[in-house]
């Protein structure tokens, strides 16, 4: 079983409950009983993230869905290779009030499709397809213009430096998508340190199960 850090945990809530927005009683529906809201930056915007409050809504249509065919949609496994973190909501929010702080060290990478992400996706991230970093789909070339252009990798005769390389927090739709995974895999193939690695395991199905603001490109 894996050990909370006391630590950690205290920073991590504290960090959240400076980004409460709004007043205790002016909020029915909490993220948690002392956090209202965090605010990250969307496209070059704030955008306010807190639960939906009208407490007879329901879950988006595209997540009702139980069954998926696996292959491909199959379940994937609660933590990655070589101790890339898997988060839940909290660790997220926390990640997004950071690039809303302009924290330019994290990325927060949603891993779907175009399609999906038109129909919303998790404010403060950014869309980069999974095939992007596929070597099955993509040259290298083009992947390695992706690790030092948007993930600040350096870029040697032979080998890449990560050590100013960003934080990546990948996502995809929830426990049944194997995209982010496949770019998790991808990246620790290429070097990527994993501790630089961060997996939201519950995407976007469990973002929304809990009722969180999404947005949808243009917005």
């Amino acid at each position: 079983m894996q050990k909370t850090n006391p630590g950690r945990a205290l920073t991590l809530a504290a960090a959240l409950m400076l980004s409460a927005q709004a007043p205790a009683d002016d909020v029915a529906v909490k993220i948690t009983s002392s956090l209202d809201a965090v605010t990250t930056r969307h496209e070059g915007r704030p955008i306010r993230i807190q639960r939906d409050q009208n407490q007879a809504n329901t879950i988006t249509p595209a997540f009702q869905k139980t069954s998926r065919r696996c292959p491909p949609f199959c379940v994937q496994p609660m933590r990655m290779p070589d101790g890339v973190e898997t988060i839940g909501e909290l660790e997220m929010l926390d990640y997004l009030r950071r690039v809303g702080d302009g924290d330019d060290s994290v990325l927060v990478i949603d891993s779907r499709g175009p399609d999906w992400v038109e129909r919303g996706t998790i404010p403060g991230s950014v869309n980069i397809h999974y095939k992007r970093l596929s070597l099955k789909a993509a040259d290298e070339e083009s992947i390695a213009k992706i690790l030092e252009r948007d993930f600040d990798a350096e870029r040697l005769d032979t080998l890449w430096n990560f050590r100013h390389a960003k934080t990546l927090i990948l996502f995809c739709n929830g426990p049944w998508c194997g995209q982010s995974p496949t770019n998790i895999r991808a990246l620790l193939r290429f070097g990527y340190p994993p501790t630089k690695i961060k997996w939201y395991r519950g995407g976007m199905q469990a973002w929304e199960v809990l009722g969180l603001t999404t947005v949808k490109p243009g917005e």
